[in-house]
């Protein structure tokens, strides 16, 4: 089978048939962890690396969209048209948002280090209405079981002026690197904690609000 789409055409396998109506059929913005839990019901032989592979390749010939932000997993998505995404600090969920392109130009911030600019993606961050509904009892609930360490780590990204590392962390508080680890793990699940950059941590409103 000979998939068409636009100018693209590509040999359906099995394999990626099944993906892409999971993703058709979803409308989700979905991990390849995800992907792979959800067609190995359908095809219990079917490899994780194999959901890996075909999905590179049916984004790579622009047959899905693929979402790429520094420090998390990659997500695919049906719609392959340029758009911009939203993303939820708590629950991690990701949806489309609606935003003018047109405002934003290529020429409007010039050609850093001499680049030539080819494109751009913009993707907002906040709190999806479930979360919303659920964050003065959440709230309450992390405020009464926070531990001194969890609050000493907090009050330390809420006073840096860029996001931390572990090392920085440890510098700041003086705690274990293990400590640290576990408790922000903790603390990012809750949506105390954000990650803007790879290994790199930052304090939410819900963060703030918690030792305020």
């Amino acid at each position: 089978m000979i998939l068409n789409r636009g100018e693209k055409q590509m040999r359906m396998t099995n394999q990626r048939e099944i993906l892409l109506r999971e993703l058709r059929t979803s409308r989700e913005h979905l991990t390849a962890d995800e992907l792979y839990e959800r067609v190995k019901k359908r095809m219990p032989r079917i490899s994780l690396a194999t959901v890996y592979r075909n999905l590179e390749i049916l984004s790579e010939a622009g047959i899905i969209g693929k979402m790429e932000v520094s420090g998390r997993q990659k997500r695919f998505e049906y719609d392959a048209k340029p758009h911009d995404h939203i993303h939820c600090v708590q629950c991690h969920r990701v949806d489309n948002i609606e935003f003018d392109r047109d405002l934003v130009e290529h020429a409007s911030v010039g050609s850093p280090g001499g680049y030539r600019i080819t494109g751009y993606h913009v993707e907002f961050t906040g709190i999806c209405a479930s979360c919303r509904s659920k964050e003065p009892q959440l709230l309450e609930q992390e405020m009464s079981e926070l531990t001194p360490e969890q609050k000493q780590i907090l009050k330390a990204l809420a006073s840096a002026d860029k996001p931390y590392g572990n090392k920085d962390l440890v510098e700041a508080t003086g705690l274990d690197r293990k400590v640290i680890s576990s408790k922000v793990a903790a603390m990012k699940k809750a949506g105390l904690v954000d990650s803007p950059a790879r290994c790199k941590y930052g304090v939410t409103g819900a963060g703030k609000k918690a030792i305020s």
